[in-house]
């Protein structure tokens, strides 16, 4: 796929993906806007299935849905909610160290710099770009596990890591799709083109596709 064909691309994504369920933090982008929620609930979904992230993420909105609440409960509270998460235990605990550092170096917000944001506790660049792009309506490039594997796959990119990924993307994606690049992709990549044994025969990219890496396909 070369810089011309993203442009059919991104229209049959926009199609496709009408027969899927939105990703739960886009759902919950769309229902609050909330930099602090949206923030909240990507660090719950990390190694995490979308209907437990979001069962849990209803049960911790439900005790604090800012820094100073969240902070102010005990990990044992948190935990509770917020399992079945993968690695739960870590993941109140980091919880609590995030809300600390918000109240005390950004007054109970969430920052809306890149730089700032992975300098959080528990907050990578794919974290990062989520906030940024769905909580601030700021450009960012979101690469999860799906952008990284079928962008290669495509062949658009030709990376080994999501952070190459992103930066290789940011200086060939054309800007537009950017922040939407990401909610594309991952139901996309969670439906049809999937890990192994992608759905390549009922896939509209499959001219443009140069299928890298892709040996066995259905």
């Amino acid at each position: 796929m070369n810089r011309d064909q993203i442009h059919r691309a991104i229209p049959f994504l926009k199609r496709e993906i009408r027969q899927w369920a939105i990703p739960v933090v886009g759902v919950i982008a769309n229902q609050t806007r909330d930099p602090f929620r949206i923030l909240i609930s990507c660090l719950l979904s990390l190694r995490t299935r979308d209907a437990t992230t979001a069962a849990a993420s209803k049960r911790l909105f439900s005790l604090a849905t800012t820094p100073y609440a969240l902070g102010a409960l005990p990990v044992a509270v948190i935990e509770r909610a917020i399992y079945p998460v993968g690695f739960y235990k870590t993941k109140a605990r980091r919880l609590k160290r995030l809300c600390r550092v918000l109240v005390s170096q950004y007054g109970g917000c969430v920052p809306d710099d890149l730089d700032r944001l992975v300098a959080l506790p528990g907050v990578g660049r794919k974290t990062a770009n989520l906030v940024i792009t769905l909580g601030f309506g700021k450009p960012g490039i979101c690469v999860d596990t799906h952008v990284h594997r079928i962008t290669n796959r495509w062949g658009y990119v030709r990376t080994r890591t999501p952070d190459a990924t992103e930066r290789a993307l940011r200086k060939k994606l054309p800007p537009e799709y950017w922040i939407i690049l990401n909610d594309l992709l991952v139901p996309y990549g969670q439906h049809l083109c999937t890990p192994l044994s992608p759905f390549c025969s009922r896939c509209g990219l499959r001219a443009i596709c140069r299928r890298v890496g892709v040996t066995r396909s259905r």
